[in-house]
């Protein structure tokens, strides 16, 4: 009696990634895509799609993502709820592609917020948007040199604010609350500042009330006052 020969073992997938897949890690990554703008969205979705490396699934499989990639033109406050509630999926690690970013307080608020990983948009193409998705699903970070140093400026600043409350400077607002202030001075209600910025209601007033709450300030015309005595309107 002859044994039935054994099959051959199945070739192992092929790799093609810059990295080797970890062990218990399949070859293809999975991946959700954010955008509010359809045109980023598609702009992203097209680039990853032609990569063997990577799995994009759709709305009802995005929890269930290794990697989130939010793709914005800035950090606002829709952005970083965003970010916030995917930091709280524990099956996922995010990436932001970002057109730019206002001040490093927008940046230390992005990395506060669960953010791995960062891409500029202008930077963003095939080869570098698959080398941040291989990074973020191996547990790696990444971010522009230059983008690191705005960060250690920022934490640097909000260090010596810290020490010296009262030395206010330019750091101690961005230059989206500085004009914000600027317009509340000249009069200017919440709608009106809406239409003036292009921002929404409701961005206008989280902006104003997170600069009088971190300054520790009463109320609107406080702020006002406090920014034009220490020079930052």
């Amino acid at each position: 009696m002859t044994c039935p020969q054994a099959s051959a073992p199945a070739p192992a997938p092929e790799y093609t990634g810059r990295w080797p897949a970890p062990a218990g890690r399949p070859a293809r990554v999975s991946v959700a895509v954010y955008a509010p703008d359809p045109v980023l969205y598609v702009g992203i979705v097209q680039q990853l799609r032609q990569r063997p490396e990577i799995d994009l699934v759709d709305d009802a499989g995005a929890d269930t993502a290794q990697v989130s990639l939010v793709t914005v033109d800035t950090v606002d406050d829709e952005t970083t709820a965003l970010l916030n509630r995917l930091r709280h999926n524990p099956g996922t690690r995010t990436g932001l592609v970002v057109g730019t970013f206002e001040s490093g307080d927008a940046l230390q608020r992005a990395i506060d917020s669960g953010v791995a990983a960062v891409l500029r948009r202008a930077e963003a193409d095939q080869d570098r948007l698959l080398r941040l998705v291989l990074a973020i699903a191996n547990g790696e970070g990444m971010l522009p040199g230059d983008l690191l140093a705005k960060l250690l400026s920022h934490v640097g600043s909000l260090q010596r604010s810290t020490l010296d409350p009262r030395a206010a400077s330019l750091s101690t607002l961005t230059s989206r609350e500085a004009e914000m202030l600027r317009l509340v001075s000249e009069g200017l209600d919440t709608a009106e500042i809406a239409r003036k910025t292009a921002y929404s209601e409701r961005t206008v007033k989280n902006v104003l009330h997170e600069v009088i709450t971190r300054l520790h300030l009463r109320n609107r015309a406080h702020a006002v006052g406090h920014a034009l005595r220490n020079g930052l309107i």
